[in-house]
C-alpha cells in the first residue's frame, strides 16, 4: 500500500466555479478514487486561494469585508465540487492561522539561508486610495504616439510598451486621482539561488511532463531572476514577519496552503496522520498537485525551491492539464459557452459530463474540447444505451421469474474471467492517468456483453416453453458482466456505482471485489440508473449561459467593440452587407515581405506562437500568429512571410500583437504564405 497525498490546484475566491476549472477537478478526483480502489491510502485536500487586490477591491464594491467575501465564495465552491463528485477529504482556505504559521515559517528559513533580499521599487502611488498601482489600474497618454486612454504598461494604439512611470497624464482608474510616484523597499526571493537545483529537479523522472520540462528550459536559457514576493499596503493578505504595511504576494502563501489544509485535515479530523511524515525532507510518501498549465511557472520554480529552501520535501510530481474548449473554441460568454458550473447542473446530470471528460483525458499536456453535440451522443450512447442497457434488459427477468436470486452456477465462466482479466489493463490506464484509454477498454467489454445478450435473446426464450433455466443464466452471465463494467467505472461514476452497489447487495465494489463471480446471489430490485440527455436541455444550459451573463458585460462588450472599429478603421476595410468589398477598400490593406527574425513558443497558450518580423528599413515587428499547430519554432526562422503591415496594433494577455501573418488553412492543416524567392523584407506584395 502506498501513502499518498493529493492536492488540486487552489481556485480563487473571487468568482464561481466554471467548465473550464472543473476538468482539473474531475481528473484529480477519477485518480484518487482509482487509487484507493487499487488499495493505496490517498489522502485528498484543497483550499480556496483567498487573498490579492482583486479580492480587497471586489469586496469594498459589494460593501462588504474581504472575509464575508471569501466565507461567501467558499461556501458555493465547496457546493459545486461536491454536485460534481468531487470528494475532496479536507476543504480549508489560505485565509487560516494554519497557513499563516507556515507561510511565515518558510519565509524566516529562507530569509535565514540568505534568499531573501531587500531593494527599493519605484511606483505609482494613488493618494486617494492611498495605495500603489499595479498597471491595470493606471491609464494615462501615450509617452510615444500621445493617444489617450492607455493602460500603464503598453500602448494599444502604437504598440510601444513603456513603464508606468512614463505616461503622460497619468490618473488612477480607482480614484481618478494623479498618481504620485514613490519609492518603497520590496522583498525578493532569489530564485537565481536554485538555478542548478531546479535544473536537476525538473528533469528527475516521472516529476514533470517532457513538454513542460523543455518548456522550463527556455527560461533556465535566459536566466532566472529575483521574485519580487511583497506588496505594499493596502492588500489582504499576510504581512510578512519582521517588516511592517508589507505583505506577502498572493503566490507566496497560495502553495503552503496545500501544506496547511493538510495540516488542518490532520489537526480537525484525522489524528493518526502524521504532517512530517508526508513534508519531512527524506519523506517516501508521495505528494502530487493537479494544476492547470497556466500555474507551471509557479509551481515548477517558484514551489520547490521555497520548499527547498526551507529544507521541506518538494512534490514527487506534476500532473498539468491544458485548456478547455467548447465547441472547438475558446469558452464565450457571448455564445453561451461560458458554462458555470451552477448551471450546468441546473439543467444535466454532473456525472455525465464526468464520464466525457474521462474520455478525453491522458497524461498529455494537451487541451480537451466539450464539443456539446458529441458529448450528447456520446453519453446517451456510452452509458445508457451500452452499460445501463445490460442491466435493464437483464434484471427485469431476474425480478422477476427468479426471486431476485441469481443462478447457482455461471454458465459462461470463460466469458465473465475475460472481463476480470482485463482490469489489469484498465486498472493500469487508471493509475497512469490514460483515462481515455480505460474508457475505451470498458466500451469495448459493454459492446461484448451486448453481444453476447443479442445472441442468447432471453426476450425470445423466455416465451418458449422449457427454457426458464436457460433464461435464467444468460440473464446472471449478463448482471455479472454489468458488475464487472460498473466497478471500471466506479472512479469516474461515483453515483452509479453506489447505485449499482447497492442493486447488487455488494459489501464491496473496489478493483479487488471483481475477482469474485456472483452465483446464487441475492439482488434487489432493479431501478432505472441514468436518463438519456436531452438535447433541448443542453440548448436551455446554453442559453442560460448567455442571458446570465448578458446583462452585466454586454454594455461593456459593446462600448468595447466600438472602440475597437474605431481604432481599427484606418487599417481595415470596410464590409458591405453582401460580404463584398469593393477594390478602394481592398487597396488599403497593406501587404509586405517580412523575414521572420525569431519564433518562440508563447508561456500559457498552445496556440501561439511569437514572432519577430523584420519587415525592411530596419524595422522589427512582434507578432502572435495562432500557427503553432502546425509549425516549430525553428521551422520558421529565417522564412520569408507575407503579412499584414497596417493592422492596429493588438494588445493581448502576452504582450502587443503589431501585424498578422497570412496563412491559408483547409480545416485540419495551416499554410504560411510565402513569396517567391528573390523577394525581401519590406517588399510591398501587390
Amino acid at each position: 500500500m502506498r501513502n499518498i497525498l493529493v492536492t488540486n490546484a487552489l481556485p480563487y475566491a473571487n468568482g464561481p466555479i466554471h467548465m473550464g476549472h472543473l476538468l482539473g477537478y474531475i481528473q484529480a478526483d477519477i485518480w484518487v478514487r482509482a487509487m484507493r480502489a487499487m488499495g493505496h491510502m490517498v489522502t485528498y485536500v484543497c483550499a480556496d486561494d483567498a487573498h490579492g487586490t482583486a479580492i480587497m477591491l471586489r469586496a469594498q464594491a459589494n460593501g462588504i469585508t474581504p472575509e464575508q467575501l471569501i466565507a461567501e465564495v467558499q461556501q458555493q465552491h465547496e457546493l459545486d465540487f461536491s454536485e460534481f463528485g468531487i470528494q475532496f477529504d479536507h476543504y480549508d482556505s489560505t485565509h487560516s492561522q494554519t497557513n499563516l504559521n507556515r507561510a511565515s515559517e518558510i519565509y524566516i528559513k529562507n530569509r535565514e539561508a540568505g534568499h531573501i533580499a531587500v531593494r527599493p521599487v519605484n511606483q505609482l502611488f494613488d493618494p486617494e486610495k492611498g495605495m500603489f498601482l499595479s498597471d491595470r489600474f493606471i491609464k494615462g497618454t501615450c509617452p510615444k504616439c500621445k493617444t489617450e486612454d492607455q493602460y500603464g504598461d503598453a500602448c494599444e494604439s502604437c504598440g510601444t510598451t513603456y513603464n508606468a512611470t512614463e505616461l503622460l497624464d497619468p490618473r488612477s482608474t480607482l480614484s481618478g486621482a494623479t498618481p504620485v510616484e514613490k519609492s518603497s523597499d520590496h522583498y525578493f526571493f532569489k530564485l537565481p539561488d536554485f538555478s542548478e537545483y531546479l535544473q536537476k529537479w525538473t528533469r528527475d523522472e516521472g516529476r514533470l511532463p517532457t513538454s513542460i520540462a523543455n518548456k522550463l528550459d527556455e527560461w533556465f536559457d535566459a536566466g532566472l531572476s529575483d521574485w519580487d514576493i511583497s506588496r505594499d499596503a493596502p492588500y489582504f493578505g499576510f504581512e510578512i514577519p519582521d517588516a511592517p504595511n508589507k505583505y506577502f504576494y498572493v503566490w507566496v502563501d497560495a502553495p503552503i496552503g496545500y501544506m496547511s489544509s493538510f495540516e488542518n485535515y490532520i489537526n480537525t479530523k484525522r489524528p493518526d496522520l502524521n504532517f512530517d511524515e508526508y513534508w519531512k525532507k527524506d519523506s517516501k510518501n508521495e505528494v502530487y498537485h493537479f494544476i492547470g498549465k497556466d500555474i507551471v511557472y509557479f509551481h515548477a520554480l517558484f514551489w520547490p525551491a521555497m520548499l527547498e529552501g526551507a529544507n521541506y520535501r518538494t512534490p514527487t510530481g506534476l500532473f498539468v492539464n491544458g485548456f478547455l474548449t467548447v465547441n472547438g473554441q475558446k469558452m464565450s460568454k457571448s455564445r453561451g459557452t461560458f458554462i458555470k458550473a451552477q448551471t450546468y447542473r441546473e439543467h444535466l446530470n454532473p456525472e455525465q459530463l464526468r464520464y466525457y471528460f474521462a474520455s478525453k483525458l491522458s497524461d498529455k499536456v494537451e487541451d480537451s474540447d466539450l464539443n456539446l453535440d458529441d458529448f450528447v451522443q456520446k453519453v446517451n450512447s456510452d452509458l445508457v444505451g451500452k452499460v445501463v442497457n445490460i442491466a435493464s434488459r437483464c434484471a427485469k427477468f431476474i425480478n422477476k421469474d427468479f426471486d431476485n436470486t441469481l443462478s447457482t452456477q455461471c454458465a459462461e465462466p470463460e466469458l465473465v474471467q475475460s472481463f476480470i482479466d482485463a482490469g489489469q489493463s484498465i486498472i493500469a490506464s487508471y493509475e497512469a492517468r490514460e483515462f481515455s484509454a480505460a474508457i475505451r477498454e470498458i466500451m469495448a467489454l459493454a459492446d461484448k456483453a451486448n453481444q453476447y445478450i443479442d445472441e442468447k435473446k432471453p426476450w425470445a426464450l423466455a416465451k418458449q416453453e422449457g427454457q426458464a433455466q436457460q433464461v435464467h443464466e444468460v440473464c446472471s452471465v449478463g448482471i455479472n458482466l454489468f458488475r464487472q463494467l460498473a466497478v471500471y467505472l466506479a472512479p469516474v461514476l461515483p453515483h452509479l456505482a453506489e447505485q449499482v452497489q447497492s442493486f447488487l447487495q455488494l459489501d464491496s465494489f473496489d478493483f479487488a471485489s471483481r475477482q469474485t463471480i456472483l452465483t446464487n446471489h441475492a439482488i434487489a430490485q432493479f431501478q432505472p440508473l441514468m436518463q438519456r440527455v436531452d438535447k433541448a436541455k443542453v440548448e436551455a444550459m446554453v442559453e442560460a449561459s448567455k442571458e446570465s451573463l448578458a446583462s452585466t458585460e454586454a454594455p461593456k462588450v459593446e462600448k468595447k467593440k466600438a472602440k475597437a472599429t474605431e481604432k481599427a478603421a484606418p487599417a481595415t476595410a470596410t464590409v458591405s452587407e453582401s460580404g463584398v468589398i469593393g477594390i478602394e477598400d481592398f487597396l488599403k490593406v497593406d501587404l509586405r515581405v517580412a523575414l521572420v527574425v525569431t519564433a518562440a513558443t508563447v508561456e500559457g497558450s498552445d496556440k501561439l506562437l511569437q514572432l519577430t518580423l523584420d519587415v525592411g528599413e530596419a524595422e522589427h515587428r512582434n507578432v502572435f500568429s495562432g500557427i503553432r499547430s502546425q509549425y516549430a519554432p525553428e521551422d520558421l526562422t529565417g522564412k520569408l512571410v507575407v503579412m499584414v503591415a497596417n493592422l492596429a496594433p493588438r494588445k493581448m494577455r502576452f504582450g502587443i500583437s503589431n501585424g498578422m501573418v497570412l496563412a491559408a488553412g483547409n480545416g485540419d492543416n495551416i499554410f504560411i504564405i510565402s513569396p517567391d524567392s528573390g523577394a525581401k523584407p519590406g517588399d510591398k506584395v501587390s
